[in-house]
């Protein structure tokens, strides 16, 4: 009913201004159809025929419009009705001074006219118009062109049918809800700026809402007055439009260029004598200064800009700094150190709203030197002498101004444009352009820079036109200003970019007084990118029956270094059409220009630029290599010999020197000219007729397996595939990463706040389609961030050096990621193809296989040991324990530390044997226990396991050790518990009283089933008696214990230890380490298997020595236990496990000065030995020893020992220090070797230096015991192996283990792992495997007798090493290049499911950093493993299962990861 009514009214220009704005919100999102609705029938309610009864309201609401606050209301809720006062005021005020006509007109952006919630942050209640996707506006038409949306809609109808194949990422419901529509901003256009206003706002750049009402007219009276103080704008604008319009318009009939000319000489003489002292002026003529000036203030910028050219100064102007964080502005600052800047010119707003420190000073920002700045207003500046004038020469090579230009890797570079090159080029732009005196023209660009510095400040006052400049800040309001300008002062020039036709487009409906038949010449700036052809086509086709012709419009070609390098000039032969041509994309990448037709998919269409500007040479030339001539039907760089350019790159003459003085060279190698051209950094070709066609840029350039791409091309089939769907506001930014020797291409477009998941991976896989079909390439990495996140230019466009920056560092933040390294990672090295490996055949000569040495090495021998081994004459450690008991009774063998670091308990040699004594009667007794029987011992680390243990030897029993179940976990530790039980056959289970409540407790029934226990001893309450015998074993090899650990592989296995192989171990530690009673060893590990229960429990009986026992447990409440202990004690020798050496390294990295002030001393250790069964931790025992370097601690005392499942000790380092106190030593220090990665793929070992590429370092993992034997054998043809070769490393000891303990018996494994013999060879000696993969090397260093050394390396477990790709891949290897990745992966594991490699790394921080983890390990794996990974999990901090002795638990993790059982955060599936 409303339209209809409205066909017959017509609408007064401010109404139908707001109207359009109304479209353009809703078809721009910003606005609900409801909100609409309701703003549009209050805008025109008063013109539509209104029924009788609603007189005396109209009536009513008439009177009410001229109050106060009425006026306040609408001047918040109309759009620019104000303006269009002022403008009629304007009119009025130059018809009436006709004879004195202003040379500029500007035009300046209200910013009272934006309404107040596009002012305000979002809340929840103002961000809810955000959740309705847009109605209209199905695509951003900047980029679009018919033929090439049809393209990319063809090419994805060939894969409509093809399903997935991948699954879609998994997201943790947590992590979509913070990334929803409610923590968003509010939104911005990709080509306007932040709020123009802005720097009105606070110190952190932020408008508030009373500021953003009166700062238009602060600027306005500010910059051009420079008399009205903001009381009286604010009060102005408070009450109404008309002082406001009456002072606009004085703005816009005074400008003249005698007032130019006066303000300017005001300008100059102040810089010249008013800044320092007469003595010491600040700036003499030829210094440079920076001018700041908001994208609004035209005229203080023209004023600054022709007062440094007066004063020969050289401005540099650039952007206004909101906050001290603005993208790109360190490295402006670093341009403006380089030029030697000290003062900064703005004016008196700007100042003002720059960020303030607290005591009002403003900040110095991070990179840029100290300025002064200095405001230019009228009022601020002292009044030339009559007599002063300022010294104009004519145009020369000085340097004229200096234009900033941000190049491809986010440094900026400074072109120095010398006067007569300013000159000249005004000139040249005047006759290309055909510029006449008096015309009018409407700039819409950056007058600071480029385009809208040449046209609408230089060359407009060469000419004397008249300028009207349209900011950004209106553009943002009213689309259709710039339209409506040319339209109301017949302006015969405008100066625009794709985006403001393509704004314009969107917001035109409804205007119907629109009549650009004045324009004779619409400049495209960005004219030159191949995408403008389609916002030109659009604009024409829409605008032609408003009287636009189509030889009108002109696009053109600039560079910062060469200026206008084309243009196309207006003509009157409406009948010549512009040039085009449509090129095969594919032969574009090649370099090569091949003309293919409309109907083809991968096409590129091009519009001419126009001609070279009049005086100047154009030739194009290969992009890479030297300057050559390129032929007709290449494609290459644009180069231009004119005067009219930049000359060089402010003070880098190297650069200069490539891009101002390049001489192209013929086919024969000569120069074309002895004139130096300048390479414009343009892409294209020289067409027929002379006519320039531009086809990208070079610092858009991706060359990508050789072939060159353009990201705008990208960027515009990306944008084909319905874009406003998901993409926001058509903000993607498209760059490449180099990773594994070539480019890789990365998409980043912010999504939509009302996109859901699916939706969105359904597009991101619709536009990897559409790439891989129009131009055959693939994109590496499509990441969606939110809206309205990515980093920003000046001017609002996309910072693409910053968001690469970002995505490098990984703090991007996506909320969707698609990585598809498997289908564009084509330069893998060729799967490995496995070569024969030695057989029996092989000639063999002493110990050389092939021309090497048999890899293999021992220990001293045991039976050529002569010492005064007392217990030697025992065959079982219980009589051992008898006889210290009689002939030591007193002797301390073992003291437990509690967390304070007192002494918890203490067993001297008699008390522990008579509580075992009492232990024996008591199994014999209440668990009426045979010779043999198994007795499992669930203990907390301490003095009753020990005692517990030797009651079982006492008794006859067999003991296990059990860790016991931890309180607070108990569902998760009790089966394991159950489960050793079970495995191990346990007749009676001993434990504490507090133990064994735990295990009748209701938590613990519902975790096993407690009915199926064996019978319970609690030793807290002993009988008193003693047993009337001690058993004694009849034969040593009969079973002393059983060791149970879970291996790496997540495998649980029990060993069996005789008593001959007990004993013979105790003696082996005991020479290795030189134990005696005198000595005190302090062991901090946990007691239930492996070299750490030998240690807690078996050596001090053995050899005497007081063993100061310290449970790791305790270390979590006070992390400095075991060192203050090792210092209080004095101890010289101590054993630990890598989780507490990594305990200590960070819980203490920060109170090393503490613990030295509480005199924590650790110069008395000779050996800190780490206890472990994988390769050594090198990183983390350097960081160790760096860190305590500063206690005492010796660069050298630290060093590893290797265990494993059949043999429990294999190597352990001795005393290292001997040479320093007369200590003794029994071996040499360890050595570190570096080893070539990619050679051990190949199980081969080559050494290279420290710092090679690939390099591996690997540490000593200790001596060889005594009584050991090495071989290091092919594990699959059980061949001995040579010094090169990476194999697995077999042992023969007399403490070897006796085999498997299991219920089920399996022989042949027991047989292959404790029985195995090489294939030729030795075949009679019996190895057991150890089943990891290792190198011996002789090293020059020689033993205490005089042996040469041979160093074992442990490279890592066989059962763990994965086969990808035909190599043998280490997790370590993979899992240390990934924890560098970045710093919130704090650890990481990875393993194999099916073919793909998956990688779960843990993450210290915000959900919001998971995604950006993705890419990061995706790179670091192909860049130093050539792998490509399948699977990247984000998991919270603890989910990576560890063992006790620190190491990580991959299959179980892998098991976890198959059941679904992780509750990552993310899961990525790479394509």
């Amino acid at each position: 009913m409303a339209d209809r009514s409205l066909e017959s009214v017509s609408l007064p220009l401010e109404v139908r201004a707001r109207l359009a704005e109304l479209e353009l919100e809703l078809s721009e999102g910003d606005i609900t159809q409801k909100g609409y609705e309701k703003k549009r029938s209050k805008l025109i309610g008063a013109y539509l025929p209104q029924p009788p009864a609603a007189n005396g309201a109209a009536a009513v609401r008439c009177r009410l419009q001229h109050s106060e606050g009425a006026a306040r209301r609408m001047l918040r809720t109309a759009n620019i009705g104000v303006c269009d006062i002022r403008e009629a005021a304007a009119r009025e005020r130059a018809a009436s001074t006709a004879g004195n006509r202003p040379l500029f007109y500007f035009r300046f952006g209200v910013d009272q006219a934006l309404p107040q919630e596009r002012r305000t942050p979002v809340t929840p209640s103002s961000s809810s118009r955000y959740h309705r996707r847009r109605s209209s506006g199905s695509r951003d038409e900047r980029y679009r062109s018919d033929v090439h949306t049809e393209a990319v809609q063809a090419a994805l109808a060939k894969h409509k049918e093809r399903k997935m194949a991948v699954p879609m990422p998994s997201k943790r419901r947590s992590l979509v809800v913070q990334t929803s529509m409610d923590a968003y901003t509010p939104p911005d256009t990709s080509s306007g700026s932040e709020d123009e206003g802005s720097v009105q706002g606070d110190s952190q750049g932020t408008p508030t809402s009373s500021q953003g009402s009166i700062n238009m007219e602060h600027w306005i009276s500010q910059a051009i007055h420079g008399s009205t103080t903001s009381t009286t704008s604010s009060s102005s604008t408070q009450s109404g439009g008309s002082g406001a319009a009456h002072r606009l318009a004085d703005v816009m009939a005074q400008t003249h260029i005698g007032k130019l000319w006066t303000r300017s000489m005001k300008v100059a003489y102040n810089i010249l004598h008013k800044l320092g002292t007469k003595q010491e002026p600040m700036v003499r003529p030829g210094d440079r200064v920076t001018l700041v000036f908001p994208n609004n203030d035209p005229a203080a910028f023209m004023v600054a800009f022709y007062g440094c050219l007066l004063a020969e100064v050289v401005p540099v102007p650039i952007e206004v700094p909101l906050t001290r964080k603005d993208a790109g502005s360190q490295q402006i600052g670093f341009l403006l150190g380089s030029c030697g800047v000290t003062v900064a010119l703005t004016s008196d707003a700007c100042h003002k709203g720059l960020p303030k420190s607290p005591t009002g000073e403003i900040p110095q920002f991070k990179g840029w030197p100290k300025l002064l700045w200095f405001v230019t207003e009228s009022k601020h500046l002292s009044k030339p002498p009559r007599d002063w004038f300022p010294h104009i020469k004519d145009a020369n090579n000085d340097t004229a101004y200096i234009e900033y230009k941000t190049c491809k890797d986010g440094s900026v570079l400074g072109v120095t444009v010398t006067r007569i090159a300013l000159l000249t080029h005004c000139q040249a732009l005047t006759q290309a352009c055909g510029y006449t005196e008096a015309e009018t023209i409407v700039n819409v660009l950056d007058f600071k820079k480029d385009v809208g510095l040449w046209h609408g400040i230089l060359t407009s006052v060469m000419n004397m036109m008249h300028v009207i400049s349209i900011p950004y800040s209106l553009m943002k309001v009213n689309p259709l200003s710039w339209i409506q300008k040319v339209c109301q002062y017949k302006a015969k020039v405008a100066c625009v970019k794709s985006r403001d036709m393509h704004w314009a487009l969107v917001a035109h409906r409804d205007q119907r007084d629109i009549n650009l038949s004045s324009l004779r010449m619409l400049i495209v700036a960005d004219g030159a990118n191949p995408w403008s052809i389609s916002s030109c086509d659009a604009f024409l086709n829409v605008f032609q029956s408003k009287g636009l012709r189509q030889e009108v419009i002109c696009p053109c070609a600039s560079s910062p270094e060469a200026l206008t390098v084309a243009i196309r000039r207006p003509t009157d032969d409406s009948n010549q059409p512009p040039g085009r041509g449509v090129l095969s994309m594919h032969g574009l990448t090649y370099g090569v220009i091949r003309v293919d037709s409309e109907e083809k998919l991968s096409v590129l269409t091009v519009q001419d630029v126009g001609l070279v500007m009049p005086g100047a040479i154009m030739c194009s030339v290969k992009p890479d290599g030297i300057p050559q001539l390129c032929k007709t039907d290449e494609i290459g760089e644009l180069c231009v010999c004119a005067i009219a350019t930049g000359t060089s790159y402010y003070g880098l003459s190297g650069m200069t020197k490539n891009t101002f003085e390049v001489f192209p060279m013929t086919s024969s190698g000569g120069p074309i000219t002895e004139y130096p051209f300048i390479r414009t950094g343009l892409l294209g070709f020289i067409g027929p007729g002379g006519l320039v066609f531009v086809i990208g840029k070079m610092d858009g350039l991706m060359v990508v397996s050789g072939r060159r791409h353009n990201a705008d091309d990208i960027v515009a089939t990306a944008l084909a595939v319905e874009p406003m769907k998901f993409v926001y506001r058509g903000r993607i930014a498209v760059f490449s990463v180099s990773v594994l020797h070539d480019e890789r291409i990365v998409i980043v477009a912010e999504q939509r706040p009302d996109s859901t998941e699916e939706d969105s991976f359904q597009w991101m896989s619709r536009v990897l389609q559409a790439i891989d079909s129009i131009h055959q390439v693939g994109v590496y990495c499509l990441a969606l961030v939110p809206a309205n996140t990515l980093p920003k230019t000046p001017l609002g466009g996309i910072h693409l050096s910053e968001t690469k920056q970002l995505f490098l560092e990984g703090s991007l933040h996506p909320c969707n990621v698609l990585m598809c390294p498997h289908t564009c990672v084509t330069n893998l090295p060729k799967p490995r193809q496995k070569q024969p490996e030695i057989g029996p055949a092989s000639v063999m000569v002493g110990n050389l296989v092939s021309g090497k040495r048999i890899a293999q090495a021992s220990g001293r021998d045991l039976g050529q040991i002569e010492d005064n081994d007392q217990a030697r004459k025992f065959l079982f450690l219980s009589e051992v324990l008898q006889w210290r008991a009689q002939t030591t009774p007193d002797h301390v063998l073992y003291t437990l530390l509690n967390c304070r670091g007192t002494i918890a308990n203490s067993l001297t040699c008699v008390q522990l044997h008579k509580r075992a004594e009492k232990i024996a009667v008591m199994l014999m007794e209440r668990g009426h226990l045979q010779d043999g029987d198994h007795v499992a011992l669930v203990y907390p680390p301490g003095i009753d396991l020990i005692a517990a243990f030797y009651g079982c030897l006492y008794a006859g029993c067999v003991p296990i050790t059990v860790r016991p179940p931890h309180p607070q976990n108990i569902a998760t530790t009790l089966p394991t518990v159950k489960m050793i039980v079970e495995v191990s056959r346990s007749a009676c289970l001993m434990t504490t009283q507090l133990i064994c409540k735990l295990l009748r407790s209701r938590e613990a029934a519902a975790a096993v089933d407690v009915r199926t226990w064996p019978p319970v001893l609690d030793t807290d309450d002993l009988p008193k008696k003693r047993p009337a015998q001690i058993y004694k074993p009849s034969n040593p090899e009969t079973l002393a214990y059983l060791d149970f650990s879970v291996s790496t592989t997540g495998m649980l296995a029990g060993v069996k230890m005789s008593h001959a192989a007990t004993s013979a171990f105790c003696r082996s530690i005991k020479l290795q380490c030189e134990l005696y009673p005198s000595r005190e060893v302090a062991i901090c590990l946990d007691p239930y298997c492996g070299l750490g229960f030998v240690l807690w429990c078996l050596c001090s009986v053995y050899s005497g020595h007081q063993s100061i026992l310290i449970p790791p447990s305790e270390l979590e409440t006070n992390p400095a236990l075991w060192l203050l202990a090792v210092s209080q004690y004095k101890v010289r020798d101590t054993f630990c496990s890598y989780s507490v050496m990594e305990l200590c390294t960070k819980g203490l990295g920060s109170q090393t000065e503490s613990l030295k002030a509480r005199g924590l001393d650790l110069s008395r250790v000779r050996t800190c030995v780490v206890v472990a069964e994988e390769r050594p931790r090198i990183a983390l025992t350097q960081s160790f020893s760096k860190l305590f370097k500063d206690l005492g601690l010796h660069p050298r005392a630290v060093s590893t020992s290797l265990g494993c499942r059949v043999n429990l000790a294999i190597c352990l380092q001795p005393h290292r220090l001997g040479k320093l106190a007369e200590q003794g030593t029994s071996g040499p220090d360890p050595t570190t070797v570096y080893v070539d990665m990619r050679a051990l793929r190949h199980d081969r070992v080559r050494l290279v230096e420290r710092g090679s590429p690939h390099s591996l370092p690997l540490m000593e993992s200790g001596k060889i015991l005594p009584g050991v034997r090495i071989i290091i054998a092919n594990p699959e043809t059980k061949g001995p192996l040579g010094d090169s070769h990476l194999g697995e490393i077999w042992v023969h000891s007399t403490h070897n283990a006796s085999g498997y303990f299991t219920i089920y018996g399996d022989e042949s494994l027991q047989s292959d792992h404790f029985n195995s013999r090489l294939s030729f060879g030795d075949t009679q000696t019996i190895w057991a495997r150890t089943g990891y993969l290792g190198f011996l090397r002789r090293t020059e260093l020689t033993d205490a007798n005089g042996e040469r050394h041979d160093a074992l390396y442990v490279v890592g477990a066989l059962d763990e090493a994965m086969e990808l790709r035909g190599m043998r891949y280490h997790p370590i290897d993979i899992e240390t290049s990934v924890i560098r990745a970045h710093k919130s992966i704090t650890e990481c594991a990875v393993f194999t499911w099916t073919n793909l490699l998956v990688v779960v790394v843990e993450l210290d921080g915000s959900e919001q950093e998971a995604l950006d983890l993705v890419p990061l390990v995706t790179n670091v794996v192909l860049e130093e493993h050539y792998l490509i990974v399948g699977v990247v999990v984000v998991v919270d901090i603890g989910v990576i299962p560890i063992n006790s002795r620190g190491e990580k638990q991959r299959m179980h993790l892998r098991d976890g990861f198959l059941a679904d059982q992780l509750d990552p955060i993310y899961v990525a599936y790479n394509m």
